[in-house]
Formats: structure tokens, C-alpha cells, sequence
């Protein structure tokens, strides 16, 4: 079944009239339970409950310590390559913005490998623009190759694959995915992708599900918060995330909170999601799925990222750049988007240890 026929029940469903309805004691009651469904959930991501942060953020940070101490795993974005064929209105890789385009070469795969793994780190998150031409499944395969030499973790984020492709990646030694539906009602997301492949919502929508049949040991979705209203947007993100979990339970799900950053075009946010917005998101998907994996990238400034710290998140990126390149190329002008926070491997390690967290550059060995 496809996580499509999912959000089909709720094609009539009326969101406003449900947020209007709760209330302070409907809240109240929530939050003595142990275990939470979906409408549990929903009432979470409601505005009346933006008075009870300060108990949700309690008990969300006793079930993360619970299932997760107080470990954060650390990694870092590489991208490949930025040509794109897609025209999505919020992306800085449009094929319509005049850009420098870029693809690395495999020696210089190797060079910037080399560079990030000698801060330490041992996870890697590869990115590309949505070029089949430009960058095609074996150009990306033959880099996987190469960066298993210095990593022992590697993740994708690029283009949506067939289910075959998928296994070749996890063949080649590919473990994680990354893929972002980006807006999962089904009317935006046909207006903000103008043209290209990704303009297919259906087909994006099941690449976890295709990802993880094959056995990719770490899916991560999404929803990028701006283009749409992020308190339905996020329950459907929780759904979707809680599908995966339910249909494949080998696997580890992770969720994003990625907010619109500043990039090359001139489109705008139609919501604007605040800090007190994202703080009620994180708190209500930790009390709803205790086992997610919940990461914040630096799309986030330093400060924030520091202080949501304690409210359930797992993971964070460091030392990164959203440039082709861009830890070794001296021209750093392709960047996806501006990132917020600028600092390096060493500095997010010690601020982790100086707040009582144990960084994790590597938790597992590949054989």
C-alpha cells in the first residue's frame, strides 16, 4: 500500500475546524498518556497547545534520554554536483536561475573526502541536483565507491529512484536516504514544482518505501516548512514517518525540520514558521514517536540549535556547506541556500561536550 492512499483519508478533512474545537483540558489529557495517535498528535500541533511547551518539553526530554541518552550523531553534507532540470520555485538550483554550474570529478570526490574525514567525522551525506544526464546512478555509485574508503556511513539525498536503483546504491554501499516530499499538500506541491521530474508528487512520496524495500538501513523525510500551513504539513510528515516505521521496522526513521533560507531566486515563504513554531513541531513528533531519529541541520542558527538541544534531537550537521565542493573548491558561488551556522566539526564537538552531550562521529563498523 501506498503511503498515498494515507493521506487520501484526509482529502475532506476540515483542519481549521479540528484546531478550532481544542481545547486547555483536551491538551491536559494528552499529556498524561503514554502512548499517542494520530489525533493525539494533531491536537499537539494545534495553537491551543502552544501554552503547554514547557510540560511537553519536560517529558520530551525524558523519553529522548530514554531511548536515545544523550548522544548526538554528527555529520556533514557533501554535494557533488548542482545541475538541476527541475524549476522548484523555492530552490536555489532551479534550472531557471543563472547559476555556475559545477559537478565534481572523482579525484575531486576523493580530495574533499579526504579534507572532512580528517576532522573526525565518519558520516557523509551526499547530495545532488536532479540531473540524470549530469549526474547519473553510476557517477554517483562510483563516488559512493570512493567514500567508503573514508567513511562508514553514506547517505544520499538526490533525485527519486526506481527501487532497482535503490539496491544498487545500497549494493555499492549506500545505508541512508534523505528525501523531502518538500510539501505534502498535493495542490502546492504542484504549484511551487513548475516543471521537471520532481513536479511527480506520487513518485516521490513512496521513494523511502522503495528505498527501504531494498534494504536501506536509514531513512530521513521531511517537510520544508514555509511553503505551506506547518501545523497540517508536520501531521503528515509524522504519518508518513510513522508508516515507515510500522512497514519496515529494520530500518531507522528519522525526521527534519528544515525552514526556507535565503537562496538565488526571488520566491518568498507563504508561512512564516518562528523559532517558538519549530520548538512546538519537535516536541510534539518526540511525544508521538518516541524511536525517531530528529535532526536539525544548519539551516538553523547557532544559537537555536543549542538551545532546542534538550527537546529531542539526535543528530546535527556540522562544518557544512551547501557549495559544489565547497570544503576544498576555492569558488564557493553555488551554494543551495545561505546555512546559519558556520561553525566548524571541532567547535560543534565542543560544544556538545561542554553541555553534557557525547558526540558520535561513528557508531557503527561497515563489513
Amino acid at each position: 500500500m501506498s503511503f498515498y492512499q494515507e493521506i487520501e483519508k484526509y482529502r475532506d478533512f476540515d483542519f481549521e475546524k479540528f484546531f478550532a474545537s481544542v481545547n486547555a483540558e483536551k491538551v491536559q489529557k494528552i499529556m498524561q498518556k503514554d502512548f499517542l495517535n494520530r489525533e493525539d498528535f494533531l491536537v499537539l500541533l494545534s495553537s491551543q497547545a502552544e501554552d503547554f511547551l514547557e510540560p511537553m518539553a519536560q517529558k520530551a526530554h525524558q523519553i529522548t534520554k530514554q531511548y536515545f541518552g544523550k548522544e548526538i550523531g554528527l555529520y556533514t553534507p557533501m554535494y557533488l554536483a548542482n545541475h538541476c532540470v527541475n524549476q522548484c520555485r523555492y530552490c536555489g538550483f532551479n534550472a531557471k536561475n543563472k547559476i555556475p554550474r559545477q559537478k565534481m570529478t572523482l579525484e575531486e570526490v576523493e580530495k574533499e573526502a579526504k579534507f572532512i574525514s580528517e576532522a573526525g567525522l565518519k558520516h557523509i551525506l551526499i547530495l545532488t541536483g536532479d540531473s540524470r544526464l549530469e549526474s547519473p546512478v553510476p557517477y554517483i555509485i562510483d563516488c559512493v565507491r570512493i567514500l567508503k574508503k573514508y567513511f562508514s556511513s553514506i547517505a544520499i539525498e538526490i533525485y527519486a529512484l526506481e527501487q532497482a536503483e535503490y539496491r544498487q546504491m545500497v549494493e555499492a554501499g549506500v545505508d541512508g536516504l534523505t528525501i523531502y516530499q518538500e510539501v505534502y499538500d498535493e495542490k502546492v506541491y504542484d504549484y511551487v514544482h513548475k516543471a521537471g521530474p520532481k513536479k511527480d508528487y506520487k513518485f516521490r512520496l513512496d521513494a523511502p518505501k522503495r528505498a527501504a524495500s531494498v534494504g536501506m538501513r536509514f531513512l530521513n523525510v521531511g517537510a520544508l516548512l514555509g511553503l505551506s500551513d506547518f501545523r497540517s504539513e508536520v501531521f503528515f510528515c509524522g504519518l508518513h514517518a510513522k508508516y515507515l516505521q510500522d512497514q519496515f521496522p529494520e530500518s531507522e526513521v528519522g525526521f527534519s525540520v528544515p525552514r526556507m533560507r535565503p537562496h538565488e531566486g526571488e520566491f518568498q515563504p507563504k508561512v512564516i514558521v518562528k523559532d517558538k513554531n519549530v520548538v512546538q513541531i519537535l516536541l510534539a513528533m518526540r511525544l508521538f514517536l518516541p524511536k525517531l531519529g530528529i535532526n536539525v541541520s544548519t539551516r538553523e542558527s547557532a544559537e537555536f540549535r543549542e538551545n532546542i538541544l534538550p527537546l529531542g534531537i539526535t543528530k546535527m550537521s556540522a562544518g557544512s556547506t551547501t557549495a559544489v565542493g565547497g570544503h576544498t573548491f576555492e569558488n564557493k558561488e553555488t551554494e543551495q541556500f545561505e546555512i546559519s551556522d558556520e561553525r566548524s566539526v571541532a567547535e560543534i564537538k565542543q560544544m556538545l561536550l561542554e553541555k553534557g552531550y557525547q558526540p558520535v562521529m561513528k557508531n557503527w563498523m561497515r563489513f
